[in-house]
């Protein structure tokens, strides 16, 4: 099987790697607009091949979109005469605006999935072998698409180590607003608040593993983040909005010293690592 990974950045690779695990089933042919990236990816060994061009990734049985989300949405257009049998797959992180985009002659090809991993590293040399293992691939609105295209993108999902779960986009959308961008979006706010109080000294000798824990993550991408945040605008403002709302409830309980209503709040958040 032909698979054709378009983005060739964290996502891409780390798929490149975990894929050419089963050589004798995959061959990966890679590309991406930055030519340094593509010389990386081929120098790592996360494809086998690099394509310049679109028009041959086409040909492949597999396409995959591990590119931000609003040049998924664009290039989706590009590839209304893929065969009949292909199959796409986005990696999107939102995935109600992908889905309300696809052009119905390709909708039966399409699927929409979100694997919920990631680092705040990136670029081809930010790919590793097992960041798919374990973690939720999340498959949206699956009833659009076809049966073989279902079959094909859970077969891969199942080889590169994924727990598949099946949701609704806009759902998706609402739930990974709060479990993901609102987090983000957080850390990238202490980070700014630590900076604006703090010279970088202090920051080196007391940030401990709580501190660099929750900033961890404003190592991301902004470019990246950007996009993901005006796509998911509503989901995110309301996520933000509740977040604000318990922080305010700290702030009153830390004013007014109400400190056995502030242990009964922090012993409520403790719940969350039962679930998780």
């Amino acid at each position: 099987m032909k698979i054709g990974i378009i983005g060739l950045g964290l996502m891409g690779g780390s798929l490149g790697l975990a894929l050419k695990k089963f050589s004798k089933e995959y061959y990966i042919l890679g590309y991406d607009h930055n030519q340094s990236h593509q010389k990386e990816a081929l120098k790592l060994h996360l494809v086998d091949e690099i394509s310049n061009s679109l028009e041959q990734i086409k040909k492949c049985d597999v396409i995959i979109l591990t590119i931000p989300v609003d040049a998924i949405i664009s290039i989706i257009k590009d590839l209304t005469d893929i065969p009949k049998e292909s199959t796409i797959i986005d990696f999107g992180s939102s995935k109600e605006k992908i889905s309300n985009s696809i052009p119905s002659i390709i909708r039966k090809n399409f699927i929409t999935a979100h694997p919920m991993t990631g680092t705040e590293k990136f670029g081809p040399s930010a790919a590793i072998c097992d960041l798919y293992q374990d973690k939720t691939m999340v498959i949206c609105d699956k009833e659009k698409s076809g049966e073989l295209q279902n079959k094909i993108a859970q077969k891969i999902f199942n080889d590169i180590g994924s727990n598949i779960v099946f949701m609704d986009a806009k759902e998706h959308d609402r739930h990974a607003a709060f479990i993901s961008h609102m987090p983000h979006a957080v850390s990238y706010a202490i980070a700014n608040s630590v900076m604006k109080q703090e010279d970088s000294d202090a920051v080196v000798a007391l940030a401990g593993g709580g501190f660099r824990s929750m900033s961890r993550i404003a190592k991301s991408s902004p470019n990246m983040w950007e996009d993901i945040f005006r796509q998911n605008k509503k989901n995110l403002l309301e996520s933000i909005m509740t977040f604000n709302t318990e922080m305010q409830l700290c702030q009153k309980l830390i004013e007014d010293e109400s400190w056995e209503e502030l242990h009964l709040w922090m012993k409520n958040a403790n719940k969350l690592h039962e679930i998780l």
